[in-house]
């Protein structure tokens, strides 16, 4: 089953958009099913991930659910012009879904995490914040590094992202927005991390920061698979990687 919702965000303040893929097996079943809260790239939005892959198959096949969130070009943060889509995604988005479908569930073992670019950042950045919440987390071509070797395209919407009176991106090191620094946070409080998949392609420039984030992972001694193999920044390749991703995932086999 294949829905659009369309409702109103207090952390938003406006009407919002989401896609929801619920397998058959689920309908009208009391036992819950795992939820993929699916995070699209810088220029799609919630409708990207069923126009441009089968995840609505491998919902099908793997009976789970799928949730698709739109968050325009936030960099799923909370911004600076003051619309909270970090808060969206992790606390009202699965509060809405939860009550509105019985099968999902807010325990930790029911629910995974993934994106691609901006997505894999968003989808990081939640895993590593609330690793209680999430089991696993998916990044395909992330974008993992906002701060150290971050490139804004431009610097005014940037600002208006992260905060009016940011100068650079290097300024970002070490906050709430930092990936690395997420991670160590993690590891320094004794927290479990959540499993990582990682693909980025050779051809991607992104491919860089990616394997600064697998060296860190592996020196936190979290539980995460990385694979970089032929490809770019393009849904040619990542139509192969979310199939390959939710296998491991899974089944622990890509």
């Amino acid at each position: 089953m294949f829905l659009e919702m369309n409702f109103r965000s207090k952390e938003l303040k406006k009407n919002t958009q989401v896609n929801v893929i619920i397998p058959h097996s689920a309908r009208n079943s009391a036992t819950p099913v795992k939820t993929l809260w699916l995070l699209h790239g810088r220029s799609d939005d919630h409708t990207a991930w069923m126009r441009n892959t089968s995840i609505e198959r491998l919902a099908s096949y793997y009976g789970f659910a799928v949730v698709m969130p739109n968050v325009d070009r936030s960099w799923y943060t909370n911004t600076a012009y003051g619309m909270n889509y970090f808060n969206y995604i992790t606390k009202e988005l699965p509060s809405v879904c939860r009550s509105t479908f019985s099968c999902m569930s807010d325990k930790r073992e029911y629910n995974l995490i993934g994106g691609l670019s901006m997505g894999g950042y968003g989808a990081l950045k939640a895993a590593l914040t609330y690793p209680e919440n999430y089991s696993d987390c998916i990044s395909l071509s992330g974008s993992v590094d906002v701060t150290r070797r971050g490139r804004p395209v431009d610097l005014e919407e940037w600002r208006s992202i992260f905060g009016f009176d940011l100068q650079s991106p290097l300024e970002l090191e070490g906050s709430e927005h930092d990936l690395f620094a997420l991670a160590q946070k993690v590891k320094d409080e004794g927290k479990i991390f959540p499993r990582f998949y990682l693909w980025c392609g050779l051809e991607d420039p992104l491919i860089v920061s990616n394997r600064l984030l697998d060296a860190h992972l592996t020196k936190l001694g979290a539980d995460h698979y990385f694979e970089e193999s032929e490809g770019d920044h393009s849904w040619k390749w990542w139509e192969i990687h979310i199939r390959n991703s939710l296998n491991w995932v899974l089944h622990d086999t890509v």
